[in-house]
């Protein structure tokens, strides 16, 4: 025993009896882990359009308002709105402020009213449409200040409900985007876990040669880390990668928008899937290394 090379057993445990290469569980757990990082990817991936869709509305809603006008007195509803759009147009913050006519009153109003035709007599609410200046636009308080001037009897609409909506979406859609990827995480972990404990059971008689040969708990566990730190970075990477193509075929053939208008995917969307086979490491290194100890310190326990 005296004349063995000082470095024959890390030659030896390295890839020896305790981690055998190439067994069928480890092509199964590679698959699991691929599959659960290629829909993680495609979360974050999803996630970061919906998220830039959402910016996008809100953008949108928070750069214009809308004003319904009621004719006063001896006024007409075209004359009504007409004040109450050069009122507004005078605002500072304020880049346009239009009175739309009948047929694009009519327009908005279609989706409530119907396609049929209204008899030329039927009151239709007359609109002005106000374009805020995205930078600094006017305050509501400002443009009601600026229709009371006026003499204008207005409702006033800042779109403040449509933009709480579209807020709230949004957070539901990050919530849900960081909840999915809390629970591939979950079941990469627990697969690892899994993977470790059965193979510390079966090999339980090497392992207690490895104890009177001197070997600690943590260069047994650490074994089974570098292990399942690889299989879990290289699965990862395939898993990544699929999810890659996947987005990439979404976006090349999904049109303009890239797969449809309301998730607005970009080339630089794809960087999400960059961390996967680090991020999956590191899981497979924490639960492979929670459950070799756990199983090795079983028997000191009893």
């Amino acid at each position: 025993m005296t004349g063995l090379p000082a470095q024959a057993p890390a030659r030896r445990w390295r890839p020896g009896p305790l981690l055998p290469v190439g067994e069928g569980r480890d092509r199964a757990l590679s698959f699991v882990i691929a599959v659960l990082c290629a829909l993680a990817c495609l979360t974050a991936i999803l996630a970061l359009a919906a998220d830039r869709a959402a910016s996008g509305w809100r953008t949108q809603i928070s750069a214009s308002a809308t004003v319904l006008v009621r004719p006063g007195r001896g006024q007409t509803s075209s004359e009504a709105a007409a004040a109450a759009a050069e009122a507004l147009a005078g605002v500072p913050g304020v880049t346009e402020a239009r009175a739309l006519d009948r047929a694009d009153a009519l327009r908005l109003l279609t989706p409530w009213l119907g396609g049929g035709v209204l008899p030329d007599d039927a009151p239709i609410p007359m609109l002005v449409a106000v374009d805020l200046d995205p930078r600094r636009p006017a305050t509501s308080a400002a443009l009601r200040a600026a229709l009371a001037n006026a003499g204008v009897q207005a409702v006033l609409d800042d779109h403040s409900r449509w933009l709480g909506d579209v807020e709230r979406a949004a957070l539901i859609a990050r919530s849900a985007a960081l909840g999915a990827g809390a629970l591939v995480a979950l079941a990469a972990g627990a697969a690892v876990a899994f993977a470790t404990r059965a193979g510390l059971t079966s090999r339980r008689d090497v392992i207690e040669v490895l104890h009177l040969s001197g070997a600690r708990d943590g260069f047994i566990s650490g074994l089974f880390e570098r292990r399942f730190a690889w299989l879990a970075a290289r699965s990862g990477a395939y898993g990544a990668l699929a999810a890659i193509l996947l987005a990439g075929a979404l976006k090349a053939f999904g049109g303009q928008d890239g797969f449809t208008p309301l998730l607005p995917l970009q080339w630089s969307d794809l960087l999400a899937a960059a961390p996967c086979p680090l991020a999956a490491a590191g899981v497979a290194v924490v639960s492979a290394r929670r459950a070799a100890l756990r199983v090795l310190r079983a028997p000191s326990q009893a």
